[in-house]
């Protein structure tokens, strides 16, 4: 019953979390919202609902291992196990003019997320900074991109371009964004009961179901909608979905957890995880700043370094 359980509820996070992104997509469009502004908001706080309401639901039922851990292994299995899976289906070209902001906004991101769980502890002071410091970053993005409209813009463009429902008007997307949202409720609930459940009849901690599991399960949208990016030569696309997924995750999911429902940081996870976390980000600024192609080989050891992280973090 149990795997069941936790089935049903990856499918449902995976179905969910994309039809919660175009149906909210479409409803701003419909009422004239730009692509732009869209494409910053929307998009990366819709891909990241998955993950928001799996951390609040683990923090309610305290497996705090859960909701940190699903944070930090979320941002391990973008950068790991989502872009390798998609440049293995195809390479991703980075054009690293498109990144000059996003880059700065992740590297200040991981170095605020990994000192905040190094302190040990998730507060709500420290939830209102680090939502405050996510909306300044959209709003002074936007005002800048607007008035520019760099090539930053234009892919931001493209991303909410890649979750716009052919369906007109705003009545169906809402309704479709509803039923969805209740999806991404449902599975995420199942999803964190099951892995209490799975972690306590195979004696492993909380921490390690929501560093593995919990994470890979909140994270199948982004895959998803990578994947899509990629097969149809939008590499840059694919990398911004990434990148905008793990700020949202830093800076707003451990804030609203924070902010929400206080919790104790494991220990285990500030230990190692945190720094792994911090690690393969870098390594990631380092390509897009770059410009190099990630080809399939790279896609490969990617995700061979994932599989060595799991089997580390699972021993």
């Amino acid at each position: 019953m149990t795997y069941l359980q936790l089935t049903a509820g990856l499918v449902l996070l995976l179905a969910s979390g994309e039809f919660l992104v175009r149906g909210a997509v479409g409803v701003a469009r419909a009422v004239g919202i730009s692509p732009l502004f869209i494409g910053l908001t929307l998009v990366g706080f819709g891909t990241s609902a998955p993950e928001l309401v799996a951390s609040l639901i683990a923090a309610f039922r305290e497996a705090p291992g859960i909701a940190v851990g699903n944070v930090v292994g979320s941002n391990i299995a973008n950068i790991l196990l989502i872009l390798g899976a998609t440049a293995a289906i195809a390479p991703i070209a980075v054009v690293r003019q498109e990144f000059h902001r996003d880059a700065l906004a992740l590297a200040v991101a991981t170095v605020i997320g990994v000192a905040v769980i190094l302190l040990g502890r998730l507060d709500r002071a420290y939830g209102v900074a680090m939502i405050a410091l996510l909306s300044g970053y959209i709003a002074l993005t936007y005002v800048t991109e607007k008035r520019t409209h760099d090539a930053e813009a234009v892919m931001h463009e493209q991303e909410a371009a890649l979750h716009t429902p052919r369906a007109a008007g705003p009545w169906r997307p809402l309704s479709i964004a509803a039923a969805a949202l209740a999806g991404v409720v449902l599975g995420a609930r199942l999803l964190v009961d099951a892995s209490i459940v799975l972690a306590r009849e195979f004696g492993v901690s909380e921490s390690v179901i929501g560093l593995t599991i919990v994470a890979v399960g909140t994270s199948l949208p982004e895959l998803a909608v990578s994947a899509i990016a990629a097969l149809r030569g939008q590499g840059s696309v694919a990398v911004g979905n990434i990148v905008g997924s793990n700020i949202y995750n830093l800076l707003f999911i451990l804030g609203a957890t924070a902010l929400v429902h206080p919790i104790a940081v494991p220990v285990e996870i500030a230990g190692f995880d945190a720094w792994v976390m911090a690690g393969i980000t870098a390594l990631l600024l380092v390509a897009m700043l770059r410009g190099r192609t990630i080809g399939r080989g790279t896609g490969g050891m990617l995700l061979a370094a994932y599989g060595c992280y799991c089997w580390v973090t699972m021993t």
